[in-house]
């Protein structure tokens, strides 16, 4: 009965081992809000703003460890507030594709994943509304594209996934004026696995 019992053991080991390095796939939708601040350098205060995103992610991974790139649609919003005391809002809305590299602990469809990795954002549109204070102070003309770093957790139930993330900005998103602004976001996101 002990060898039975041993057999039975070392098998479902290996299957077990064999099961978590053969590659897997995944894709789905996911969407979300975020909560973004511009920082600059002794030039306006932010407040954070909610702001959303919605798109798809991919992953693949094995042996625990998985590659998961993303696709989102974001709308970013600040509340700059300048050294006069004037308050304007900042809107616009970008592409952002995050390549995360991360590991999940867990298994038979619950598990909790780390991430990490960088993001690219390509500015899509801008709708800013200024008072005349800031808009002699920031012109809102925004690059192109920036990059910032994404920290995440997140935590999978069968087919749902909900994730939490801090990104930090990298590169500064104002093109002219003041080249010290950057964006930093926090995002919380309910994402649902179709295979």
């Amino acid at each position: 009965m002990k060898k039975i019992s041993l057999v039975l053991l070392l098998s479902l080991s290996t299957a077990f081992a064999f099961a978590q390095l053969k590659p897997k796939f995944n894709f789905g939708l996911k969407g979300g809000i975020n909560l973004s601040k511009f920082t600059t350098t002794n030039t306006f205060s932010s407040d954070n703003q909610a702001g959303y995103f919605v798109g798809v992610w991919a992953r693949i991974g094995a042996a625990g460890l998985h590659l998961q790139p993303e696709l989102y649609l974001t709308g970013k919003n600040a509340s700059l507030q300048t050294s006069s005391g004037s308050t304007n809002n900042v809107k616009f809305t970008s592409l952002d594709v995050p390549i995360l590299v991360g590991t999940k602990i867990g298994a038979a469809g619950f598990g909790l994943r780390l991430n990490t990795g960088p993001v690219i954002s390509f500015v899509l549109n801008e709708e800013q509304n200024f008072g005349q204070a800031a808009a002699s102070a920031f012109n809102g003309k925004f690059k192109d594209q920036v990059y910032a770093w994404q920290f995440g957790a997140g935590l999978d139930v069968s087919k749902i996934s909900i994730d939490i993330r801090y990104e930090n900005g990298l590169s500064k998103i104002n093109a002219e004026s003041y080249p010290t602004t950057k964006l930093n976001l926090f995002t919380l996101g309910v994402a649902f696995k179709l295979f």
